[in-house]
């Protein structure tokens, strides 16, 4: 049942960055909410739109380049009552970050990233940034390890202003054309309201684990990765290499 919700989420993304909505949408805005459901709803929202790896510590090598379409979905528990008190419309059980996710190698093992989404269900948009350096690149006898520094900020929202620093170290190894990867960062999150509320700025530091597995098929790639987080985050990709 899980994989099945997983594959119909990634559908579901596919067809919102196609510009096809096929889910109702509903507003992020506050009219009453109190300072713990505004930090709860920043904390987990902030989770959500944060930079995740969505592949392995090994690098991309100078001529590397990756682009492709991933889905990531979140359910949301009935009785989060901050997701009510935080939104205008119908509040959303099971939310879809589709994303465009595109990767670059440069040199000394370095790569570089960036992702833009259009949230339909939320009305709001995400961009972000990463930058990945492989400590140890990895060969037939060594697992990759590789440390990387992401950044990601919330846009289309009036009453919110959100934004996501990460802080990860992961480590994979191929075997033929499977590459299984996985590790642990550090999320800090930074949330405040526009409104005449009278809430206080939150600044959050969550803990986060994730594993994954890269499946290759010549230039078409797979890959599937769990994050293992307060709230979890299950993310599907497939994207070119090229």
């Amino acid at each position: 049942m899980r994989l099945r919700r997983l594959f119909s989420a990634w559908v579901v993304g596919a067809l919102s960055v196609s510009g096809i909505s096929v889910v109702e949408a509903a507003d992020i805005g506050f009219s009453s909410v109190t300072q713990e459901e505004f930090r709860d709803f920043s904390e987990e929202l902030g989770l959500m739109i944060s930079y995740l790896p969505v592949a392995p510590a090994e690098p991309l090598g100078i001529l590397g380049f990756d682009a492709g379409l991933e889905t990531t979905f979140i359910d949301i528990e009935e009785d989060r009552s901050y997701w009510v008190n935080t939104t205008t419309g119908e509040a959303p059980s099971l939310i879809f970050i589709p994303k465009l996710h595109v990767q670059k190698g440069l040199p000394f093992g370095v790569d570089v990233g960036a992702i833009y989404s259009q949230i339909s269900q939320l009305n709001v948009s995400l961009a972000g940034a990463e930058v990945k350096w492989a400590v140890i690149e990895g060969n037939a006898a060594l697992p990759a390890v590789a440390l990387r520094g992401s950044y990601t900020k919330l846009s289309g929202v009036d009453d919110l202003s959100i934004e996501t620093y990460g802080l990860d170290i992961s480590s994979s190894k191929g075997f033929t054309f499977v590459t299984p990867y996985v590790g642990v960062g550090q999320s800090w999150i930074r949330s405040s309201e526009k409104t005449p509320l009278p809430l206080e700025d939150e600044q959050i530091s969550l803990s986060r684990a994730f594993v994954g597995v890269k499946v290759s098929f010549l230039v078409v790639n797979f890959v599937a990765e769990a994050h293992l987080a307060k709230t979890p985050l299950y993310t599907l990709r497939v994207n070119l290499a090229l």
